[in-house]
C-alpha cells in the first residue's frame, strides 16, 4: 500500500506562482510513475504532468512552459512548481502513483486526496 497527502495549494492572482507537493508513504519503492491530474465540478479528471522514475516527464499542452513536476526521491515527495497562472488552472489537483507507467493517463492505483489550487483574475 502507498499514502499520499498534497499540500501546498491556496488562493492566487493571475500571474502568480505556487509550488504544491504530495509526500508518499508506505511501499514506496513499488512506484514506477507519479503525477499530477486535476479537476474541476462537472468536468473529467485532467492529466497535467507525470514522472517516472529515471526523471522523464510529461505534460499537458496546456501547461508546458508553466508548470515543473520533480521529485525528491530521498524524501519520497512530489512536486509541481506552477508559474504564469490562469483562471483557468483552478481546480483539485490530485497526486498519483503506480507501478505501471500510466504517465498522464488516469489509471493510476494510489491516489490523494487533493490539495485545492485557486487563480483569480
Amino acid at each position: 500500500q502507498v499514502q499520499l497527502v498534497e499540500s501546498g495549494g491556496g488562493s492566487v492572482q493571475a500571474g502568480g506562482s505556487l509550488r504544491i507537493s504530495c509526500a508518499a508513504s508506505g511501499f514506496t519503492p513499488s512506484i514506477y510513475c507519479m503525477a499530477w491530474f486535476r479537476q474541476v465540478p462537472g468536468k473529467e479528471r485532467e492529466g497535467v504532468a507525470a514522472i517516472d522514475r529515471d526523471g522523464s516527464t510529461r505534460y499537458a499542452d496546456s501547461v508546458k512552459g508553466r508548470f515543473t513536476i520533480s521529485q525528491d526521491k530521498s524524501e519520497n515527495t512530489l512536486y509541481l512548481q506552477m508559474t504564469s497562472l490562469k483562471p483557468e488552472d483552478t481546480a483539485m489537483y490530485y497526486c498519483a502513483a503506480d507501478w505501471r507507467r500510466w504517465y498522464l493517463i488516469p489509471s493510476y492505483v494510489y491516489w490523494g486526496q487533493g490539495t485545492q489550487v485557486t487563480v483569480s483574475s
